[in-house]
């Protein structure tokens, strides 16, 4: 866990928006401003899947880098607000969370519950929603979404077979591509919906990508694979192409509505 004084709730990783398109890592980071100490929790629990996702930081970077693309991270733990939740959806303050119960956030007062949608939620999807008309007005077309996260190899005792998955929810214009692409590698074991399913009403994709209408989709790497610089560098490298070459197929950078398995949108 990194302690700060001066809490950032998101770091914008600059690029050329004119490319049109936008990485994002919602739960890049395991930060708590000074005033929530550990919430209650060993400094051990920030070093689980529960309070980020371990590697995606380093691979977003990379892959910003590589790409020369801009990007947006979350500046803090999804134990404190989980931003890839809908504000209405009970997760989104986790009490319990594989096992871990965690004390810093039982009982939820609905003041305290208020105060961190306001205070580090609403301003990352603020970014997000900025950096993302600021994409379309610099690319002059609808921008391409590409989010980044990972996951642990065992939950809840279930081995994982996954190394790495694509979650998406109608819209296959980037999905597709994408599992097809890395399926191309018969070492990897590539899942479509897995180790989610896409389809979560109110998340970031649904929230900025789905209900605009822009092309998008969600990658899940499996975290033993990134949790070194090494490793994560390596699947930067190895994703760079191939979002390059799906941002150049025609039908990317155009508004299409797919609607939701979710419901209406």
């Amino acid at each position: 866990m990194t302690r700060s004084t001066v809490f950032t709730p998101f770091d914008i990783v600059e690029g050329d928006r004119k490319k049109g398109v936008v990485l994002l890592a919602d739960h890049a980071r395991r930060d708590l401003p000074e005033e929530y100490g550990s919430l209650g929790l060993p400094a051990s629990e920030f070093d689980r899947h529960i309070a980020y996702d371990i590697g995606v930081e380093t691979v977003t970077r990379e892959l910003a880098a590589v790409l020369d693309v801009p990007a947006v991270l979350a500046g803090f733990s999804r134990l404190l607000i989980d931003p890839n939740r809908g504000e209405d959806d009970p997760t989104m303050i986790r009490q319990l969370y594989d096992g871990t119960v965690v004390p810093g956030n039982y009982p939820m007062a609905p003041e305290e519950r208020e105060r961190r949608l306001d205070r580090f939620y609403r301003p990352y999807h603020d970014a997000v929603g900025a950096m993302i008309a600021s994409v379309a007005h610099a690319s002059g077309k609808a921008p391409f979404i590409f989010s980044v996260h990972s996951f642990t190899p065992v939950m809840q005792g279930f081995v994982r077979p996954w190394h790495v998955g694509v979650l998406w929810d109608r819209d296959d214009r980037v999905a597709r591509p994408l599992i097809d692409t890395l399926a191309e590698d018969k070492s990897l074991v590539v899942g479509d919906n897995e180790p989610y399913d896409g389809a979560l009403r109110g998340d970031t994709m649904f929230r900025h990508a789905i209900a605009n209408g822009y092309a998008h989709a969600l990658i899940e790497i499996r975290q033993d694979l990134i949790a070194d610089r090494a490793g994560a560098l390596a699947w930067a490298e190895r994703l760079a192409p191939i979002v390059d070459a799906i941002d150049r197929r025609a039908d990317i950078h155009q508004v299409k509505m797919f609607g939701s398995r979710t419901g209406p949108v």
